[in-house]
């Protein structure tokens, strides 16, 4: 989705795209592209009939970790030639000179991106099919060898959780921006409970429904976006990611929880478990409410980081405020699932 014309200086850009063989001699057409609630994105048309995704870091005082367009680069880059789509990278601009930030620019992909996990207006095989390619699509990631691609450096082996809590729990602690009991409990009580059972794959870390690009008509992905969080990581932890949906009420946070499934034909949590296991082998039961857990707090804390950002005025999305005050309640149900790990 397209929104009104940006304030970049398009003449520069259209010189320095024809520079690289992106552009011909007539003018751009430059559009904001809705979603981007960390990294301006932006639609970039020739008048040739190209059409490309420009991606920049926002402008301000940005946390030393965040915003890694670099990484999502390269990341998309490696997995050209895997089984996991992805669009077709064509520049990285590192010089802050022309936009003011680093960008890089890629392949516009022309299909759906479906941002409420309800699937309305399908029929319910339409939705089964949708979460199965879904589910197909993070197993063929998980299985990809990042060694071979050329990602051996691209994070740290084993122990991935435990740094991630750390990561994140060292943003919120540096933020001015109050936090909830929960956020406080979660920080204290998560590295006081890690599983055994390390394993390291590549993960894409925000693994979700609207950063999917689906065929126009088959429910197929075509591309997957947005990844700026990937690593070298824990497996578990990234599927759980995704099935926090299953938790949260869609009146909270873009969440699957209270519907009636079976009646939509979306797979229920443990449904979908399943069909990873049969996909890569891996044993989700035992530890699932702790990935569940830790990944709310972990929504949370980059909820509160969206809310850091729009205090300081530099968030790239106008409801970004009204965006990171969902953090407490996602803290909130995130120690309901620490509570039921504790009891099992």
């Amino acid at each position: 989705m397209s929104g009104p014309a940006t304030s970049l200086p398009v003449e520069a850009l259209a010189d320095y795209l024809r520079a690289q063989g992106l552009a011909g001699s007539t003018p751009l057409e430059v559009r904001v592209l809705a979603g981007g609630q960390s990294n301006p994105t932006y639609r970039v048309t020739t008048g040739d009939g190209r059409d490309y995704v420009l991606r920049k870091k926002p402008p301000g005082t940005l946390i030393a970790s965040a915003h890694a367009i670099d990484r999502e680069y390269r990341v998309m880059k490696a997995l050209a030639d895997t089984d996991v789509p992805v669009p077709r990278m064509l520049h990285y601009c590192e010089s802050s000179e022309l936009l003011g930030t680093p960008f890089y620019v890629m392949e516009f992909l022309q299909g759906r991106v479906l941002m409420d996990q309800s699937l309305p207006g399908m029929q319910p095989a339409g939705r089964q099919a949708i979460y199965r390619e879904m589910n197909r699509v993070i197993a063929a990631l998980h299985a990809v060898d990042y060694r071979a691609v050329g990602l051996v450096d691209y994070g740290k082996e084993g122990n991935y959780v435990g740094r991630q809590i750390a990561r994140w729990s060292r943003q919120c602690r540096e933020s001015t921006v109050p936090m909830n009991a929960a956020m406080h409990r979660l920080m204290d009580w998560l590295p006081e409970h890690l599983p055994g059972g390390d394993e390291t794959t590549l993960v894409h870390g925000d693994y979700r429904l609207d950063n999917l690009v689906f065929h126009p008509t088959d429910p197929r992905v075509i591309g997957v976006l947005d990844w700026e969080l990937s690593t070298l990581g824990h497996p578990l932890a990234d599927l759980s990611y995704q099935c926090m949906a299953w938790r949260i009420p869609p009146s909270l946070w873009r969440g699957i929880g209270g519907l009636d499934l079976a009646t939509l034909g979306i797979p229920q949590e443990a449904e979908y478990i399943t069909w990873y296991h049969d996909a890569t082998g891996r044993d989700a039961a035992g530890d699932w409410d702790f990935y569940i857990a830790y990944n709310l707090f972990r929504m949370a804390a980059i909820l509160h980081g969206i809310a850091q950002r729009a205090a300081g005025g530099n968030a790239s999305s106008e409801d970004a405020m009204e965006t990171g005050a969902k953090a407490g309640p996602l803290a909130d149900l995130g120690w309901q699932a620490a509570l039921r790990y504790m009891a099992q």
